[in-house]
């Protein structure tokens, strides 16, 4: 059977495909409309994906993703951030919903992942020896546990709360409030959510 498509355009299918959440259809029309822009705009666009590792780097204070050229994280580095309260949080993309609140004024630490022995994500990949360090360094008063509402996440966070018990380090450790997102109708809400939504109930 002859071959459908031009390789070239087949080998952006196949590309697109391999990104997370993109399938067949979607990476066929997602590579058909690069195929229809013009030319600018595709050489635009490839010229952003090839800056991107070269103009993005992790803050190494608190593992957030940062611009190329700063030293440190402008969340962390602010003088108006309070250092002393830190949100620990799985992924560099987590800051943005935090941040988002409006409600929160103090800094982040990325753990770059939840301990997931499946995915072959342990202890030792994530960054849990550097968060550490910064609560004697920067003296934390509060840690705030704020990884997903999931088993890996929940996991991750008794880990968490048993490392900084076992390195005799004082500090107030909380984690976000779990319960029921408004909207959401009981029978379609997920054993942990209405565990925790049990476990956080309050009085009326």
């Amino acid at each position: 059977m002859p071959q459908l498509l031009p390789q070239a355009l087949l080998t952006v299918i196949d590309e697109l495909g391999k990104l997370p959440g993109v399938g067949a259809r979607t990476a066929e029309r997602y590579a058909y409309h690069l195929l229809r822009a013009n030319d600018a705009s595709n050489r635009k666009l490839a010229q952003a994906v090839t800056q991107l590792h070269t103009g993005v780097k992790s803050c190494p204070k608190t593992f957030a993703l940062i611009d190329a050229s700063e030293s440190v994280s402008p969340l962390y580095s602010n003088p108006s951030r309070e250092r002393k309260l830190v949100a620990v949080v799985e992924e560099p993309l987590d800051i943005i919903a935090l941040e988002r609140t409006g409600q929160f004024n103090g800094t982040y630490h990325v753990l770059g992942g939840a301990i997931s022995p499946i995915d072959g994500v342990g202890p030792e990949q994530l960054h849990i020896p550097e968060l550490l360090h910064r609560i004697k360094d920067d003296e934390v008063e509060e840690i705030i546990i704020a990884t997903n509402a999931s088993v890996e996440g929940e996991s991750t966070a008794l880990f968490l709360q048993r490392q900084i018990e076992q390195h005799g380090l004082s500090v107030k450790m909380s984690r976000l409030a779990r319960g029921l997102p408004v909207g959401v109708d009981l029978e379609y809400a997920d054993q942990i959510t209405l565990s925790h939504a049990l476990e956080g109930r309050r009085l009326l």
